[in-house]
């Protein structure tokens, strides 16, 4: 209620909630003693002494967020408005395994929160990773461009590694949370998309990312076209992944000399006509696939993010061919356009969900209970 109403009164929020003054203060005292709520001013009273003006402190407490994808990783500290305190970004081998990663995150994390001073601050941790997850169990079920993720648990060693909660999300359901905060509209759902070594999208539906039955909403990378035949690395023929991921461009442009994501963001960033249509090619497909999602779900904003999704040439045929084939209501008024936080979009929306963790009720029970 505090973080929906902004700064009210102990009597505002009591006659809101219709708690009795005895919960109220006990959970207003939980609440404090754990730095999650404190008093912004006072609120002037027509007699009788000035009312104390309550908010959330998203300040006091922090979260350690990380990313990992095919090929790279990304740890940090954010405070709990999704202020990033902290920030490392590494690139990582073919096939890494959690085995490889989870420790250099965990320690470089301590070594944030160390250099910050933060240590006692901790609150909670998030970490985004491609593909689905078992929310229940805290396993990563099936990332295609990750297989030896697979099946992996990644919720307890964070968890017992940092001593906090932890969150797990999708990296593209994180870039689009991250997307709906920055867009500082409550009501907006936002349609988020990550194209690297593979393709994802992740949407933001009143406020909440929207997973889906089964955790694989979104997977819009293993949709299968018609007529391909080119093998993805889930293990199918066809997929839009196969055809316009960075894993794509790599493999067409391997016959000049390419053998990374990074050189093929080189070539295009370098204006090599080639690599800049192949881009710009690939990007009209997954706009292709974007006008049907878009259709079906009328989003206020598409943002797009990752290594290759936010190259230029990809954006802008994206684009043109969402606004081209989606039904034309659902395009009007379309705001389209990359990430605007760029690189950092999943850390801030890790940041976002592991506060809403913090501070959902059951959280509060907790911490009542000791």
């Amino acid at each position: 209620m505090l973080r929906d109403l902004g700064p009210v009164t102990r009597q505002q929020l009591q006659q809101h909630l219709g708690l009795s003054r005895a919960t109220l203060v006990e959970r207003l005292d939980v609440l404090a003693r754990h730095r999650l709520v404190t008093t912004v001013g006072l609120r002037a009273s027509s007699g009788g002494r000035p009312a104390q003006l309550l908010a959330v402190d998203r300040t006091s407490r922090v979260a350690v967020v990380g990313a990992v994808g095919a090929t790279l990783v990304s740890v940090g500290v954010a405070d709990l408005r999704g202020t990033v305190l902290a920030e490392r970004t590494e690139r990582l081998p073919p096939g890494h395994t959690p085995d490889d990663v989870l420790p250099w995150l965990l320690d470089t994390a301590r070594d944030q929160l160390r250099t910050l001073g933060r240590q006692g601050d901790l609150a909670a941790a998030g970490l985004a990773v491609p593909g689905q997850i078992d929310q229940r169990t805290g396993i990563s079920v099936m990332p295609p461009t990750m297989t030896a993720w697979r099946d992996q648990p990644l919720r307890t060693p964070l968890a017992e590694g940092l001593s906090v909660d932890v969150q797990l999300e999708n990296d593209a359901n994180a870039l689009a949370y991250g997307e709906y905060l920055a867009a500082d509209a409550p009501r907006a759902t936002v349609l988020g998309v990550s194209v690297g070594s593979g393709i994802g999208a992740g949407v933001v539906i009143g406020g909440r990312p929207h997973r889906g039955a089964t955790g694989c909403a979104g997977e819009i990378g293993h949709i299968r076209i018609e007529d391909r035949e080119e093998r993805c690395t889930c293990g199918r023929h066809g997929c839009v992944a196969a055809l316009a991921s960075g894993t794509a461009l790599v493999r067409r442009l391997r016959f000049d000399g390419v053998r990374t994501i990074p050189d093929v963001i080189r070539r295009v960033s370098t204006g090599e006509q080639f690599a800049s249509d192949l881009a710009h090619e690939a990007g009209r497909l997954v706009g292709t696939v974007l006008a049907t999602v878009v259709t079906i779900l009328n989003p206020d904003l598409v943002r797009v993010g990752g290594e290759i999704g936010s190259l230029p040439p990809f954006l802008a045929g994206l684009t043109s061919t969402l606004r081209e084939q989606a039904h034309e209501v659902a395009a009007r008024g379309l705001d389209i356009g990359p990430a605007v936080l760029g690189e950092r979009a999943q850390l801030v929306g890790l940041a976002g969900l592991a506060a809403e963790a913090v501070l959902a009720p059951a959280a509060v029970d907790r911490l009542a209970a000791g």
